[in-house]
């Protein structure tokens, strides 16, 4: 049986990009077989209570996490809108209260454009946190771009550096393109070299593969653009569904300990909000 567990994934609190629903999300959790699913929403952890307790309502672990926004530079600059994505999973109640607290800073002192932190603030509260390299947003995925192998390893080790021993990870995707497919070779090759854990993902932002094309509308939506501009942003391909553990197992076969990451991720991450309280 697939050890594989979903660590990256947006619903509808990603606002005008994710389109899992609530109520369709633990549903599908049910159907592929699994008991234990993170969300990731862009920025914000305004679903955390409807999701925590619709997971309550399935019998299934929710791990809280957060795709942030990290300033290229200082929080508080507003000239330079550049920012890198990263994924935080909530270890226990600690990383928690710092995944909410991060959150909280990336709107009160961060926000231009994306509510954002730095890697200084990142540093003071990344005990209990879980970190994960992210897409081709990431920095290691931009810095590999830009300027080759050897800056790309110096950012890797840096981010390990901010978490404690063995809780970051190179994350790998099974997107069907050149440029993902580039990056999981050089990411498996560096998490080699460097001693980093990989962990594989599907960046999910919807249900069911023939979600796709509603998905694409939304996005539409968000960027105020025709779906006749070929020149808009969208997903090239229609990859970013729920992916079963089968399908994810059969992308990873030469990769297995990426897969079975997914699963010790998931046994180490164990907050239990305590709700109802007065």
């Amino acid at each position: 049986m697939s050890q594989f567990t979903h660590l990256h994934l947006h619903t509808q609190y990603s606002l005008l990009d994710g389109a899992i629903r609530v109520k369709d999300l633990f549903s599908k959790v049910h159907d592929l077989g699994m008991n234990t699913v993170a969300v990731t929403d862009h920025g914000n952890m305004f679903g955390a209570i409807d999701l925590y307790t619709e997971a309550k309502a399935h019998d299934t672990k929710l791990i809280f996490g957060c795709e942030t926004y990290v300033a290229s530079s200082d929080r508080h600059d507003r000239t330079n809108r550049r920012n890198y994505h990263l994924i935080l999973l909530a270890k226990d109640d600690v990383g928690y209260q710092n995944l909410t607290y991060l959150n909280s800073m990336g709107y009160l002192e961060g926000f231009y454009y994306n509510p954002r932190i730095d890697k200084t603030i990142l540093r003071e509260h990344s005990e209990g946190l879980i970190g994960l390299s992210a897409c081709l947003g990431g920095e290691i995925a931009q810095t590999l771009e830009k300027n080759g192998v050897a800056a790309a390893e110096e950012v890797a080790k840096e981010y390990a550096s901010m978490f404690a021993p063995g809780d970051f990870y190179l994350e790998l995707m099974p997107t069907p393109t050149p440029e993902q497919n580039t990056l999981n070779g050089e990411l498996v090759r560096m998490g080699r070299k460097l001693g980093i854990p990989l962990v594989a993902t599907n960046d999910c932002h919807y249900v069911n593969q023939s979600d796709a094309q509603a998905h694409d509308v939304l996005m539409a939506i968000q960027t105020g653009k025709s779906l006749k501009d070929e020149k808009r942003l969208k997903h090239v391909v229609d990859s970013y569904y729920m992916k079963s553990p089968t399908e994810m197992d059969a992308h990873f076969k030469d990769v297995p300990e990426a897969i079975e990451n997914t699963a010790a991720i998931a046994s180490r991450c164990n907050v239990k909000l305590k709700l109802d309280q007065t």
